[in-house]
């Protein structure tokens, strides 16, 4: 038995004789210390040796599996590979409230339809009301009866059907309805003509080719689809798709984010029609409940979404997608700490499918497969219609702090560009990866900066038509900035460094003509907001769009011509391995927003570091050269793709006792080692404390996972107390 509470192990409970034996896959109630869960059957044992008293299940929830064998697999690999526990992992897997006391019910509608006695009324209609004549007309073209708040938009009121109703004219039943994501007032579709007319370039027929053959033989095979920007590996998508759903087959595609759904459906949709089911978070409890129970239901055989769309309830899954495959959104943050591209290869091998990888910038890891034979490499070299890629050019910062200061936003290259596109009615994309209108509040007397109270981190400043106010965007920690600093009452606080904000409000400076938009965190909390903005600038309501790496990922928007880079560099100075490789990933992908229509475009960088190879690489868009180049940095470190790593950190109430708890499980863990790996730590996080606890790390560096996740596990075994304060990361995107 599963149940949804982490690091918690399997449980073990006995079938009263009032209760049928559940199937492996339902869901039973079961009484856990003085709680009752919901949990799941993942097997029949023996009862186990020991003096101990097992208790009863007290319900159970479904006649049937509720959760499919294959998923079930998929799950046991997951809890068992990343070292989460299995009923948090099942969690992951199932639509919203599966597992609690509140399961979202179905959604039911009264729907009004004629009776035998009715449909021989509505032959002479003049013995009724005029009202009850038009419902009956209505009705009567409808012989599977029409929903009662349809009815009222009709002018047909409650009374009326009440009335006809009585006469013994017309029945009112309730049916079951779908919460449609597609309605209006749902997901908002663009409109995306159907594809599969457009003649494919010679290189997309040759990966096409490639990849059916892959796709028909109906064995487990990983191809890495290596595609420049605005290469049309969508339209490759759209058509493999196609000849795998004609083979039987189903298909699930991953998308990053959930801003890119939206036109990616539009795109399958417009093909494949109601066939199309989406998984995301970004929609209502009751969507995700039906579109995951349509899926269940064999009703639909295309699946899209993001991460979590991996455990969808897809029978027979024949091709499994991931799109922008190097993108970090991939990687869950909290347990189940899960990289969806890796469960996608794991879910191909079970079904027996073909798993595309499709990227501009593969990440390190991938590319290093498809030149180790693991993975199949298919190019695409040039964009649709041999569309040049965008020019890019370097604006080194340093030069312009001299010129013009140190408060200096956007170069002179960019205000000129700018000012250039926006007489000609193009649009322009700004770019800069860190939120907020300014980075800290620093003192200039005593040199103190506003802290975050839980995280030792600087205070973000914000501002609002209200007030400024100062947040931290790890603990959302926020208060009015003072007048005076807090640490020696001096009046001489100023902000420094910069966000979107800032930029925003630059731009509106700069171009007060211009209608400006901006997307980050903060802009597009609301359910449908970072939708509309999108739609807005597709539409070309919106002549600059700022934004943070959302706005650099997957968007096709043809009249951009223009984008520019602040601080390019930005991401370079965390303290982070793979700090390089993300910041040549999101300049790459950023750039090729520009130019996808007719027009040539154009990227401008500005960086303190033009030298950098991360960045000079970038600017030629040289994704072979930047991946040998930064393999030999890791394979000198020993960093992945040439090493694994686990990253272990343990929480605790001071920093003292974070220390020595992590050294007491580094040396367990040390202790069960049998070879393969190395220990390096613990040491203090470079995050030392997040949330009111301290943070102390220590990571574990080898060749064999497999060594390292069993002495891990069994150290932690010996440690139950620290386990619930321990978060362990198999093959972790982020070490801070």
């Amino acid at each position: 038995m599963a149940v949804p509470v982490p690091a918690l192990d399997l449980l073990t409970y006995t079938v009263p004789e009032t209760h049928a034996v559940p199937a492996t896959g339902a869901r039973v109630i079961v009484p856990l210390g003085r709680r009752t869960l919901t949990g799941v059957v993942i097997g029949e044992a023996s009862r186990p040796e020991g003096a101990f008293e097992l208790r009863d299940i007290v319900g159970v929830l479904d006649d049937a599996a509720f959760i499919p064998a294959d998923v079930l697999q998929l799950t046991e690999w997951v809890a068992d590979y990343y070292l989460s526990g299995r009923g948090a992992t099942l969690a992951a897997a199932m639509p919203p409230h599966a597992l609690t006391a509140r399961v979202e019910a179905f959604r039911t509608v009264r729907t009004a339809a004629l009776t035998a006695q009715g449909h021989e009324l509505a032959a002479r209609p003049d013995a009724l009301s005029p009202r009850q004549r038009e419902a009956v007309l209505l009705l009567r073209a409808t012989p599977d009866g029409l929903a009662v708040p349809h009815l009222a938009t009709r002018g047909v009121s409650a009374a009326v059907l009440g009335r006809l109703k009585t006469l013994g004219l017309v029945a009112i039943r309730r049916e079951r309805v779908n919460r449609d994501p597609f309605a209006p007032g749902g997901t908002s579709l663009p409109d995306r003509p159907d594809t599969l007319g457009r003649v494919l370039s010679d290189e997309q027929q040759a990966a096409l080719e490639r990849l059916r053959a892959l796709a028909a033989a109906e064995t487990f095979r990983v191809a890495l689809l290596h595609g420049v920007t605005g290469s049309g590996k969508t339209e490759v998508y759209l058509h493999l798709a196609d000849a795998v759903r004609r083979s039987g087959r189903g298909v699930l595609l991953l998308v990053p984010e959930i801003a890119l759904t939206p036109a990616v459906a539009a795109v399958f949709r417009a093909r494949f029609g109601e066939g199309v089911a989406i998984q995301h978070s970004g929609l209502s409890d009751g969507e995700r409940h039906d579109q995951w129970h349509r899926i269940r239901g064999g009703d639909v055989d295309v699946v899209i979404g993001t991460r979590s769309a991996i455990f969808a309830p897809l029978a027979r899954p024949g091709l499994i997608i991931i799109d922008e495959e190097h993108d970090t959104s991939y990687k869950q943050e909290e347990t189940p700490r899960y990289h969806g591209r890796d469960v996608a290869v794991m879910r191909g091998k079970f079904a027996q499918a073909l798993v595309v990888l499709g990227s501009a910038t593969p990440a390190m890891e991938s590319f290093y497969n498809a030149q180790q034979k693991r993975y199949d490499l298919i190019t695409l070299s040039r964009r649709v219609l041999d569309r040049p890629l965008a020019t890019v050019s370097v604006v080194n910062m340093r030069e312009e702090f001299a010129a013009d200061g140190p408060d200096v936003i956007l170069s002179r290259a960019l205000r000129e560009q700018t000012q250039a596109r926006l007489d000609k009615q193009e649009q322009v994309l700004v770019l800069l990866n860190r939120r907020g209108y300014a980075t800290a509040v620093f003192c200039r007397q005593c040199g103190g900066t506003m802290e975050c109270p839980n995280c030792s981190v600087s205070l973000t400043v914000h501002t609002s038509h209200r007030d400024w106010r100062a947040r931290c965007h790890y603990c959302n920690y926020s208060r009015v900035v003072p007048k005076t600093c807090t640490t020696c009452a001096a009046p001489y606080l100023e902000h420094v460094g910069f966000g979107t904000e800032r930029v925003e409000a630059e731009i509106h400076k700069l171009f007060p003509r211009a209608r400006v938009g901006r997307v980050d965190r903060d802009t597009v909390r609301r359910r449908g907001s970072l939708a509309s903005v999108l739609d807005r600038f597709a539409k070309r309501e919106l002549d600059v769009l700022v934004g943070t790496q959302m706005i650099a990922k997957g968007h096709d928007f043809p009249q951009v011509t223009l984008v520019g880079v602040i601080s390019a560099d930005v991401g370079l100075g965390m303290a982070d391995f793979r700090a390089a490789e993300r910041t040549f990933q999101l300049l790459t992908q950023v750039a090729g927003r520009a130019g996808r229509g007719t027009q040539p475009g154009e990227a401008i960088i500005q960086t303190l570091f033009p030298t950098h190879y991360s960045i000079r690489l970038a600017t030629s868009q040289n994704y072979p050269a930047f991946f040998d180049k930064e393999l030999e940095f890791r394979r000198a470190m020993r960093y992945p793709p040439v090493m694994a790593m686990v990253n272990v950190v343990v929480r605790g109430k001071t920093y003292d006792a974070a220390m020595d708890a992590a050294a007491d499980l580094a040396r367990r863990t040390n202790e069960r080692s049998a070879g393969g790996f190395v220990i390096l730590g613990p040491a203090p996080a470079p995050l030392t404390r997040l949330r009111g606890e301290h943070r102390a790390q220590f990571f574990l560096k080898g060749t064999s996972r497999a060594a390292m996740r069993t002495a891990l596990r069994q150290a932690l075994t010996t440690l139950p107390e620290l386990a619930r304060r321990t978060s362990v990361d198999v093959d972790p995107l982020s070490v801070l």
